[in-house]
């Protein structure tokens, strides 16, 4: 037996590295909170054997790393110490003599990994998994992979098999014979007749077994923790199993994933008592400058060798003042989690788009040319916007875009009297907004405005949203309008989030012409957009300030164009 290490001593040198290293504090928390347990004790020699080992036994398997000794970084060895060497006594029975004896097993039964994208985070998590599941050699040993669906746990188990094969002495014995079979859902250890299977991410139909290892990758994109839950519970069997778990950060509103999270920085902090959970955390403060390259450092624990240094500086050139793109560099890159975002265009690139010509002339100015139509037609007492959508042609090099507003007439003085930030009657007198009579908007004032333009310009499609829209379009056909012309458009980010990107591509490029349009430009001002589970985003109604519905219409007419130019470019193709 190994001697206990003894707890007053100094952090040994690998670890009194990095003490007073912010970006390490998960380390110490980690040590402290393992030396805290009752009877627990460092296992030097393990930690230095698994260490020193590993380099000899793992490749790397990735573009110019592949083949290469799997070298740890920093970090990495200093997860592996922490996992491996803490130790703590246990009583169990003998099963063959059923009296009371004392096992050592591992402190630390959960990692929780949080750390930026392109960090090797899913290689290491990987190989993690192989040398708990292959190289400690337990009978029967059942290990299970998952992540949000079976796609997404592929890449952890692909991951797995990959190091298997470039690992040395792992895939066959000396004398040549298979140890390990590779399938495309399992991976079979004969010598231990040990299974580890990819799994779909659904908790149904997964209970009953007794894991032995649990792989989970990326949290923050998970639905629930279900078959997080339901695999530890199996673990009741097992000696010492092991929970693996990494992400990256994400969205507040995915519940899952931001409150996992919080709940690995509460252990780490130990406002959560949970000595078993190691948590691995490498990010941003909320105090920190994240246009700092120092900052970055912190967060990227493997800068240099992955990601390199010229990657984030060319990420974070194109981020630079799209405040949308500003939060996925600091999601992705800097492991900062992500909030619905507002101030999507800011005022300055939005006003430098007005264009030499008012936004009322700018209908007779196009009369003629080829255009969009896109529609977002409100429920009952709310704005209607209409919105001509030009794309750039010989002789014009912007994207035109010319809105109509409606609002009901009965609630003009109502909205005047509780919100006096801005000017209604103005609008309306200017002819920037448009009534119609009573209290909801009439839908054949929008319907006689389509009409116009579809005789005032070359209309090549009519999006609309059919949740509140199909009155309108089919009215519209009953009045002469080609069915062929109109493209069902709902407004989720399968549909708006390319167009989306686009639309603010165009606009901090000065691409985009739309005229000063007071109505437009208001709603500019508080477009919020709101992220998917991979950061796409669309302009998001629930979450803004006020109405945004012209800018939503803007979007899907550019929509339109973007599908129609890649049909006819795919036409082009084919020919």
């Amino acid at each position: 037996m190994v001697a206990p290490y003894p707890l007053a001593m100094p952090y040994p040198d690998w670890l009194a590295d990095v003490a007073d290293d912010p970006a390490y504090e998960w380390a110490i928390s980690g040590w402290n909170r393992a030396a805290a347990v009752e009877g627990a004790w460092f296992d030097h020699a393990k930690a230095d054997k698994v260490v020193a080992r590993w380099p000899e036994i793992f490749r790397l398997t990735n573009d110019r790393f592949k083949g290469i000794s799997f070298r740890l970084v920093k970090w990495q060895e200093i997860t592996i110490r922490l996992l491996v060497g803490w130790k703590k006594p246990i009583e169990v029975i003998d099963p063959a003599t059923h009296k009371p004896s004392i096992e050592h097993v591992r402190v630390f039964r959960r990692l929780d990994l949080w750390i930026p994208r392109k960090n090797g985070k899913s290689e290491f998590l990987a190989a993690l998994a192989v040398l708990f599941f292959v190289l400690e050699k337990v009978n029967g040993a059942e290990a299970y992979v998952f992540g949000r669906n079976e796609d997404q746990g592929r890449v952890p188990f692909g991951k797995m098999q990959d190091i298997i094969r470039e690992a040395v002495g792992l895939m066959e014995d000396a004398l040549g014979n298979e140890r390990i079979s590779l399938h495309d859902k399992t991976i079979f250890l004969r010598e231990t007749t040990s299974l580890c299977q990819l799994l779909t991410g659904a908790p149904d139909g997964k209970h009953g077994r007794s894991p032995t290892v649990i792989v989970g990758d990326e949290i923050h994109e998970w639905k629930t923790r279900d078959l997080a839950d339901t695999l530890r519970q199996g673990t009741g069997a097992r000696l010492q199993p092991i929970e693996l778990y990494a992400s990256t950060a994400g969205r507040k509103q995915n519940r899952t994933g931001f409150e996992w999270f919080e709940e690995s920085m509460a252990i780490m902090r130990d406002d959560l008592d949970d000595p078993t959970t190691l948590v691995i955390f490498f990010g941003i403060g909320e105090e920190d400058d994240w246009t700092d390259e120092a900052v970055w450092r912190k967060a990227n624990p493997s800068l240099g060798l992955t990601p390199t240094l010229d990657y984030l500086r060319t990420e974070f050139k194109k981020a630079k003042g799209r405040p949308a793109q500003e939060a996925i560099f600091q999601c992705y890159h800097l492991n900062r989690w992500v909030d619905q975002l507002s101030g999507w265009i800011p005022r300055s690139k939005w006003t430098a788009c007005a264009g030499a010509t008012g936004w009322g002339a700018l209908w007779a100015e196009h009369k003629g040319r080829k255009a969009y139509l896109a529609c977002d037609v409100s429920s009952t007492r709310d704005l209607t916007a209409l919105v001509v959508v030009i794309p750039p042609d010989d002789t014009h090099s912007k994207w035109v875009i010319i809105p109509l507003f409606w609002v009901p007439e009965d609630t003009l003085d109502e909205r005047a009297e509780q919100d006096r930030r801005v000017d209604w009657k103005k609008w309306v007198k200017s002819g920037a907004l448009r009534t119609t009579p009573g209290d909801s908007v009439d839908q054949s004032f929008v319907q006689q405005a389509v009409t116009a333009a579809c005789g005032h310009f070359d209309i090549l499609a009519f999006g609309f949203d059919p949740w509140n829209a199909r009155k309108l379009a089919g009215d519209l056909q009953n009045d002469g309008m080609d069915a062929e012309l109109q493209i069902e458009m709902r407004q989720g980010h399968q549909t708006l989030s390319g167009p989306t990107k686009e639309f603010e591509r165009l606009v901090f490029a000065g691409k985009v012409e739309h005229g000063g349009h007071p109505v437009l430009a208001w709603m500019a001002g508080h477009c919020t957009v709101r992220f998917d589970v991979n950061l796409n985003y669309v302009p998001d109604k629930k979450n803004s300030l006020d109405k945004i519905d012209g800018m939503v219409a803007a979007v899907m007419g550019l929509g339109l164009a973007m599908t129609t130019e890649e049909q006819e470019d795919a036409a082009i193709e084919v020919v």
